[in-house]
């Protein structure tokens, strides 16, 4: 389909192949180049379309921004005209970075003006909060560690953005990232031409941002770069309740947002929020780098560049349930292959702390004292395996390898499919890529062990120590990790559907809006 951008036009729609507009006669390829598809959006200073380039190889698809102010003021059109060149300067400017979208060609042609801008196939947060409900404290963390270096950046360039908010925030497909959008706003003053003129409000509502993200200063018409740090603060605050400012009380005395009684934040957390929503310029963080600090959001930076790489772990469609609401081990959530050694060690003490308990050689029936020491003594000339010695033993039928010393081993990639590790000692394993559904890692010592993008549907992991090892990107999908320790775990972008796990154990955990929680939400409980 070609479609007409004339503003007046009827009957925009038109066959692919058509050089001239069916209802109103314009010429239909703009700029002898661009094919309109579309209509993304319209306000009421222009609109969006999508487009082919069709002077490039395969034709690819663009972002045009049309700027029509519909007036015949000439102070209007003026203005018109410097918010257009402002706009197509910041973004030949800012457009360098990776997260905002690059400026591909900028025209003026019959008293309109164009822009030509990247597309950024994807998603908007307004969208995906619309689709899959609020984020967690975690999911905001995560987001804030992403957005908070692409401002700090534009305000590197002398750039204040003005219209930060979900809608303008993409999660692009291809690799998951965050492009920040939409520099229509970035001039800082806008009043100076039209001071006496009867059109200035309504070039002030285009020229300002978005009434209840813009803060007092900017409404003003003086922005500052500390404006940026509110509008993201009050994105938070969409993301943590999926309503609009526009939906939530403001304190009639402060002129503050009163969001704190419609989330469950932690203190620290909320303490910067409420800095970042700081009516008065004066008590506000003054940079990106601030609230960085602030938050101290090193532990999220750490896995940042990795996590967002990779699509996330969709979630199995057809899951087989099993009743394990209340979080208590069942034999529908064990391996069928595990069922009779998970009733033997049932009787075992528990460790309600939720830590990994220490790697002790238990007897079930207790014997003579010189028996269970013979039995540790043998336990301990064990022969340490090797990588290649393990699969071999695997691959001939042998699965049992429970209390093995294995730490530090290199097994990428491997398949180890009902594999018993139990209560071995897996520190610093590589299983990056690796295939161990249905595996029993009871009591194993994982810690900083790397299993990144790993196959670890239904596997038992109950107490298990699995402090500081990197899961990102596992699927975890109907896993047991009853009392596992999962202090400093990353979690970023893993499967965690139906498995048995608490969320005060997440809570230590390293998380992001892309990880799958045990509800099969992603980024919240």
């Amino acid at each position: 389909m070609s479609y007409c951008i004339n503003p007046s036009c009827s009957q925009p729609k038109n066959p692919p192949d058509t050089l001239n507009c069916q209802s109103c006669g314009s010429k239909l390829l703009l700029h002898d180049r661009y094919q309109i598809l579309g209509i993304l959006g319209k306000g009421g200073f222009g609109a969006t379309f999508a487009s082919l380039d069709t002077s490039l190889p395969g034709k690819p698809l663009c972002v045009v921004k049309q700027l029509r102010p519909s007036t015949d003021d000439p102070n209007v059109f003026r203005m018109a005209r410097e918010l257009f060149e402002r706009e197509a300067e910041t973004l030949g400017k800012v457009g360098v970075h990776p997260q905002v979208p690059r400026l591909l060609d900028y025209f003026e042609d019959t008293n309109q003006f164009y822009l030509v801008q990247e597309y950024v196939k994807g998603h908007n947060l307004h969208q995906e909060v619309k689709k899959n409900g609020p984020f967690s404290e975690a999911g905001v963390k995560q987001f804030l560690s992403e957005l908070l270096p692409i401002i700090k950046y534009i305000h590197e360039q002398r750039v204040i953005h003005r219209d930060i908010k979900p809608a303008n925030l993409i999660r692009r497909q291809t690799d998951s990232k965050l492009v920040l959008i939409d520099f229509g706003a970035v001039k800082n003053q806008v009043n100076t031409i039209l001071a006496n003129s009867p059109s200035q409000t309504a070039l002030t509502a285009f020229a300002v941002g978005t009434q209840g993200f813009a803060p007092p200063e900017q409404m003003a018409m003086r922005p500052v770069y500390a404006s940026d740090i509110y509008a993201l603060g009050v994105t938070c605050i969409y993301l943590l309740t999926a309503k609009s400012p526009k939906d939530i009380l403001v304190d009639p005395n402060t002129g503050e947002l009163m969001w704190e009684q419609l989330v469950h934040v932690s203190a620290p957390f909320a303490a910067v929020m409420k800095t970042m929503l700081e009516v008065s310029v004066r008590h506000r963080y003054k940079s990106a780098q601030e609230v960085l600090e602030a938050l101290d959001l090193s532990a999220y930076s750490d896995s940042l560049a990795q996590s967002l790489i990779s699509k996330p772990v969709s979630t199995n469609p057809n899951p087989k349930h099993s009743d394990t609401s209340s979080g208590d081990l069942s034999e529908a959530s064990i391996p069928t292959s595990l069922n009779s050694r998970f009733k033997q060690r049932n009787h075992q003490s528990s460790n309600p702390a939720g830590n990994a308990a220490p790697m002790s050689f238990q007897v079930s029936n207790p014997a003579p004292r010189q028996k269970a020491r013979t039995e540790v003594t043998m336990m301990k000339k064990k022969t340490r395996l090797d990588v290649k010695t393990l699969l071999e033993s695997y691959n001939q039928g042998r699965r049992d390898f429970a209390q093995e010393e294995l730490n530090g081993l290199d097994m990428q990639k491997v398949r180890l499919m009902g594999i018993n590790l139990y209560q071995s000692n897996l520190q610093n394993v590589n299983f990056n890529g690796s295939d161990l559904a249905n595996a029993d890692l009871g009591r194993a010592n994982l810690s900083d062990s790397h299993m990144k993008d790993c196959n670890l549907a239904k596997v038992y992991l109950g107490y298990a120590d699995l402090e500081r090892a990197d899961l990102r990107g596992s699927n975890l999908t109907g896993a047991n990790l009853k009392y596992a320790n999962l202090r400093g775990t990353n979690l970023c972008g893993a499967n965690l559907a139906d498995a048995v796990v608490t969320q005060e154990q997440i809570s230590h955990a390293k998380t992001n809006w892309l990880t799958v929680m045990p509800s099969g939400k992603r980024g919240f409980w």
